[in-house]
This record gives structure tokens, sequence and C-alpha cells, in this order.
């Protein structure tokens, strides 16, 4: 059973994008746009405070009439985090992302960020799981 860490390993893109909790909506959704992600963590004093996606801005800011321009992160910004370890596993984290509605899971290691893994990541990865499997069991079949 493939583990989050390998997850991580796979992964092409390994920088983390944040903004600060004061920092403008708009800043936040040009950096989203800028690096072509969908959520950005929110760091205080070096200190993971919340998560903020396109998600929010859509349903925080838009539907509500508000300037993403004077609105500041902290007012829509997701601040009950889930968060993952590099040894768990992949149906966890897609049970835990189905059980709460959210997309995106930052990874932790020693309370320390380490990455964020997405739903594209975990259902790409669970899909090359059972590709091996099938193969595996049709190398057995043939044998």
């Amino acid at each position: 059973m493939t583990k989050i860490q390998q997850v991580l390993d796979s992964k092409s893109a390994t920088q983390l994008w944040s903004v600060s909790p004061q920092q403008s909506v708009f800043e936040a959704i040009q950096i989203m746009a800028d690096q072509k992600v969908g959520a950005l963590l929110v760091f205080d004093n070096q200190q993971l405070n919340g998560i903020i996606t396109e998600r929010d801005y859509a349903r925080k800011v838009i539907t509500q009439g508000k300037s993403s321009r004077t609105t500041q992160v902290h007012e829509i910004m997701t601040a009950d985090v889930k968060q993952v370890t590099p040894n768990d596993s992949i149906d966890y984290c897609l049970n835990l992302m189905t059980d709460h509605y959210i997309r995106h899971l930052p990874v932790t290691n020693n309370e320390k960020v380490i990455g964020i893994v997405s739903i594209g990541d975990l259902v790409k990865a669970k899909i090359q799981d059972q590709q091996a499997m099938i193969e595996q069991l049709e190398h057995y079949i043939h044998q």
C-alpha cells in the first residue's frame, strides 16, 4: 500500500506556496494563479495557521459580495487544518478528504510541514496502485 511519502516523492513540484494571515485575498489568489495551485498554506510566525483555497474565495468572497483587495486571508481561511504524516496511507487520506469535504492536505513530520497533497495526487497514486495490482494478477494468471 502506497504511503504519502511516496506520493510526495513522485510529485514534480516540491515548492510549498504560502501567505500570511494579514495578506489580502487578492494577493493569495494571484499567487495561486501564478503558481497554478488551488490552495495556499497560511503561516504566521513560521507556524501553520490555516489553509486558503479557491473554494474559500468563491464561497466566502465572491458570493458574499466582498472585495478580494480589502478582505484579509485570515477572514476566509480554514483554520482547522486536517494534516497527515508521510506514513499515512492513500486510503486513509482519501477517507479523510471525503469525510471532511476537503481537497488538500498538508503533510507534516515532527510538526513541520514538508509538503501538501491534493485529491488529484491521491487519485493518480491510487490508479497507479490498482494498475500495478492488475498487472501482477495478469502475470500470475499467465504463469
